[in-house]
């Protein structure tokens, strides 16, 4: 149950990034974040500007490079879509490399690209260098609504939980001799994971009721 007091993404340290109030780390992310998307994407030298500063808030952050690098393998679905945009594109055909690809989805896979890849990296510097429990607390104080704080401080803190469950289910499966190797056994798989949300759903009234019964009134302790 201590999953809300430490987070992989985070990255212990004492620069001035870590120190800096979490309140307003989180304004400079989305502030960063509301021009990046608002610059059109034929401004490809602001783009490079916005690589500059975030590159320069990474390397005052003291966080590891390959800390960070490791761990933009999220936006993987994201460029791969973007790489198919030119193919499946309409409009003007370009020819690059020999190949003729669609100019406008050339620039939007570039869009998407760009802005996809500073949002991942602007978010990911933000969580390395600061707790999870920072984070709650500051957006408290940008007032952001007590329930979603709340909601947010549980899936925090229970994503270890139910990750933990589903390894379980996992182990338990290779242990009855169960290998998803082809479709056959996706109906397999369909079932453990609706086994793991029933059972996530009744450790949630469990852990309601127990919270019930020592005060929770709606608000959390400090």
């Amino acid at each position: 149950m201590g999953a809300g007091h430490g987070h992989t993404l985070h990255f212990h340290g004492h620069s001035a990034v870590h120190r800096a109030p979490a309140h307003l780390k989180i304004v400079a992310l989305v502030a960063f974040m509301v021009v990046v998307v608002a610059t059109p994407r034929e401004w490809f030298a602001a783009y490079a500007g916005f690589l500059v500063v975030l590159l320069g808030g990474v390397a005052l952050s003291r966080v590891p490079p390959t800390y960070l690098l490791k761990r933009m393998v999220v936006e993987v679905p994201f460029v791969l879509f973007a790489l198919l945009l030119p193919f499946v594109a309409h409009g003007e055909r370009v020819e690059v490399l020999g190949v003729s690809v669609s100019g406008p989805g050339l620039l939007a896979a570039w869009a998407l690209l760009a802005k996809g890849t500073l949002g991942v990296l602007a978010s990911l510097t933000l969580a390395a260098t600061t707790e999870p429990q920072a984070l709650l607390r500051g957006l408290e104080r940008l007032r952001l609504p007590s329930l979603l704080v709340q909601i947010m401080g549980f899936m925090i803190r229970y994503l270890e939980v139910v990750t933990t469950e589903l390894q379980r289910m996992r182990v338990a499966r290779e242990s009855r001799g169960f290998s998803a190797r082809n479709p056959r056994h996706w109906p397999v798989l369909a079932r453990s994971m609706g086994s793991l949300f029933i059972r996530s759903y009744e450790r949630g009234e469990r852990v309601h009721l127990a919270m019930l019964s020592r005060g929770y009134t709606g608000t959390m302790p400090r």
